[in-house]
């Protein structure tokens, strides 16, 4: 009986370090009690000549140049350890390439010449929204999914929670990546996102973060509300009735990113251990803590310096009797939430970068809207009203 009494007990404790992971150091020795094979290292294929393998590699990504043939060129990367390392020398970032490639492909600029097409359907019942790479030049086509969002509705705001998964969208799931909050009456927003989106960026506090620093909780728990950007509608003289008015205030992004050869942050890679990328005080150090209560907000020069975003002013059309805009014939359905997005005069003297539209917003069904990237309208395409009622 004693000796049946200690194996359980041990096996209590093991079972306790295993799901909990009370810290670093418990978690280290449980997994290191079983050893656990690397298949990346023992691929039969790890042993091609990486001359041989680099040469294959950069004509694959050559040639598929877009999707659904481009998962070849993600397929390639899952092989093995050293395919992976000369897949993403090889593989460049949208901003250079124009192409989508891996999941974190979503967090970095897009091209600055070239038009990305995307489109996201709505589920009422479910209050859900799915996002979709456009893959033809089709107004309705199946699509490739990239992202997911699922509305919460909370006494005081509403959160969209955002992820790579569209069957799994939750704060705890690892493919989590951000959030989008609206105050009450759904005039102010933000955007969050769970990984530092720049080195030096702040947290913010939030009801979830002080939950996780209070109580011992899985690290599974995204921590990590990163401010990206704020959104505010202003009213207008017309109140209502009239066209709206947008404000973009991009707190990641530098008002110098739109200026020929301007860099905007980029974020390489996702965390490999996603502790790594939680601000749980639970899992750091005092050296740590002290750092992170030095470092602070942004500071005011830094916000001054943000890019500042509005949407481009619609022109009244006295035959159709409503406000319209030109977006090049990507919306075929009036509505007041359809909007262009411009370089706001606060960014600087005004030039032909404060004309190019860097993303337009419109509505195709009653379920469909089109979402496109860096779109640079031209005076030779029709008009899309962007409300049928009358002012």
């Amino acid at each position: 009986m004693k000796g049946e009494s200690g194996s359980i007990s041990r096996k209590g404790i093991d079972v306790k370090i295993g799901y909990g992971l009370r810290s670093r150091s418990h978690r280290v020795v449980h997994d290191n009690a079983t050893p656990v094979i690397d298949g990346l290292k023992q691929s039969c294929w790890a042993n091609m000549p990486p001359e041989l393998l680099r040469d294959v590699l950069v004509r694959l990504e050559a040639s598929e140049s877009s999707w659904p043939p481009r998962k070849h060129v993600v397929a390639c990367a899952g092989v093995c350890r050293s395919w992976r390392e000369i897949t993403k020398e090889i593989v460049k970032t949208p901003e250079i390439s124009g192409k989508l490639t891996f999941p974190i492909s979503l967090k970095q600029p897009g091209p600055r010449d070239t038009l990305v097409q995307c489109f996201i359907k709505r589920n009422r019942a479910t209050q859900t929204y799915h996002l979709f790479l456009g893959l033809t030049q089709a107004l309705t086509d199946n699509g490739k999914f990239l992202l997911a969002a699922r509305k919460c509705r909370r006494p005081t705001c509403t959160d969209y929670i955002i992820s790579l998964d569209a069957d799994d969208m939750s704060k705890g799931s690892s493919t989590y990546i951000g959030k989008l909050r609206s105050n009450f009456l759904a005039t102010k927003f933000t955007v969050y996102d769970a990984q530092p989106p720049h080195a030096g960026a702040a947290v913010s506090k939030s009801r979830s973060t002080r939950l996780a620093a209070l109580r011992q909780v899985s690290p599974r728990v995204p921590a990590g509300n990163y401010p990206v950007a704020h959104i505010a509608y202003e009213l207008n003289v017309l109140g209502s009735r009239g066209p709206r008015r947008m404000q973009c205030v991009m707190d990641s992004i530098p008002a110098s990113a739109i200026q020929p050869g301007g860099i905007a942050p980029t974020q390489t890679e996702f965390p490999l251990n996603i502790l790594d990328s939680f601000s749980l005080p639970f899992f750091r150090s005092k050296s740590t803590r002290s750092e992170s209560q030095m470092s602070g907000p942004l500071t005011g020069g830094q916000r001054e310096g943000a890019l500042v975003l509005k949407n481009k002013a619609p022109r009244w059309h006295e035959q159709l009797q409503c406000w319209c805009l030109n977006f090049r014939g990507r919306v075929t359905v009036a509505s007041v939430k359809n909007f262009q997005l411009v370089a706001s005069p606060e960014n600087g003297p005004a030039g032909q970068e404060h004309e190019k539209v860097l993303l337009q917003f419109g509505k195709v069904g009653k379920d469909l809207l089109h979402v496109n990237e860096l779109v640079q309208a031209s005076p030779s395409c029709r008009l899309e009203p962007v409300r049928c009622t009358s002012v």
